[in-house]
């Protein structure tokens, strides 16, 4: 048996499934029981960490969790037990569009659910009154995401075949730097962290954040995880792309305007940049050639969309409330 000892430690258990879950990685006690996940909220902190903690041991576990769980049979059917629920809520709830040529047209149009700032406003807001210390909030909350920014995307590759492999991995190729470790965008938002006065270590601010943040990042790693799940992740990629560029720019501003510096300002630059070209390579040979070998996957693309963009407007919600009455939207101070 491996013993992992890099990787973060693990967060603070946030109820009865995540606390289980905890203690099972750690070797003192059984994964949650069927009835306690049944009855916890699919949006909710409590799953939502359980899920963050199973999906984790697949990118760069934690620290003193035998790295051999990844593969555990008990774990893998705990981690069914809680995608389910939130697989079907979204199912339920994400409905706007029925195909991907409309929830992929509608992304073009201003503004959008997931425009790539968190969506509803939240880099309008920022951009034109958001304060620094709002800056680095929305920082703290993406980290979950951007410090291992494209790795999720990255398991459809096998998956895919044609236009759609080689647009996805010429994408991937920028997104990891172009072959430049300092230019791979996961050490892009580390120094963006730094230049905020934030601790840049992957995993630090997992406890700060919220379930919104965890249910994005989650929603990458249940796409990718799953080969069923192939036209969902693309539809939930080309989300990102199409959006990443307008968003961007208005994030580059809000950097600016509160002096957030010039790492900061790098990250959101060459987002505008680059995935104004994504945005293309995305609708012509990702998605098209996706859809073109695999036509079936249409409503998944389109569920992809959808399901990102409930969940951007959900952080969205839970960044605005907070900030337009002066409160943090952090669970604890960073």
């Amino acid at each position: 048996m491996e013993t992992q000892v890099a990787g973060p430690a693990l967060p603070e258990s946030r109820g009865a499934v995540s606390a289980a879950v905890t203690r099972f990685l750690r070797g003192a006690g059984p994964p949650p029981e069927s009835r306690v996940i049944a009855g916890a909220d699919p949006f909710g902190d409590d799953l939502q960490l359980a899920l963050y903690l199973c999906y984790e041991l697949h990118y760069r576990g934690f620290a003193d969790v035998d790295a051999d769980l990844e593969w555990d049979p008990e774990l893998l059917r705990c981690r069914a037990a809680l995608e389910w629920p939130f697989l079907e809520s979204l199912r339920d709830r994400a409905t706007r569009h029925v195909s991907a040529q409309d929830a992929l047209d509608d992304l073009l149009v201003e503004p959008a659910g997931g425009d790539g700032d968190g969506g509803g406003g939240v880099g309008d807001y920022l951009q034109d009154e958001g304060e620094l210390w709002q800056v680095r909030e929305y920082a703290a909350q993406r980290s979950l995401y951007h410090l291992k920014e494209a790795d999720p995307h990255a398991w459809v590759l096998p998956r895919l075949w044609g236009r759609a492999k080689a647009g996805m991995a010429a994408v991937e190729f920028d997104e990891f730097g172009g072959g430049r470790a300092e230019r791979v965008h996961a050490r892009l938002f580390a120094d963006l962290m730094t230049d905020l006065g934030l601790d840049p270590t992957y995993g630090r601010y997992v406890d700060a954040a919220g379930a919104e943040a965890l249910a994005l990042v989650n929603l990458m790693s249940l796409f990718g995880l799953h080969r069923a799940l192939r036209g969902a992740l693309v539809g939930h990629f080309a989300t990102v792309e199409i959006t990443s560029s307008p968003g961007s720019r208005r994030l580059a501003r809000a950097m600016r305007r509160t002096g957030a510096g010039a790492a900061a300002e790098h990250f959101y630059d060459e987002h505008v940049e680059a995935d104004a070209v994504h945005e293309q390579v995305v609708r012509r040979d990702v998605v098209a050639g996706l859809l073109e070998e695999e036509p079936q996957l249409d409503a998944d693309v389109a569920f992809g969309v959808d399901a990102t963009n409930h969940l951007e407007d959900a952080l969205a919600a839970r960044l605005l409330t907070a900030w337009r009455t002066g409160r943090s939207s952090l669970r604890t101070p960073v």
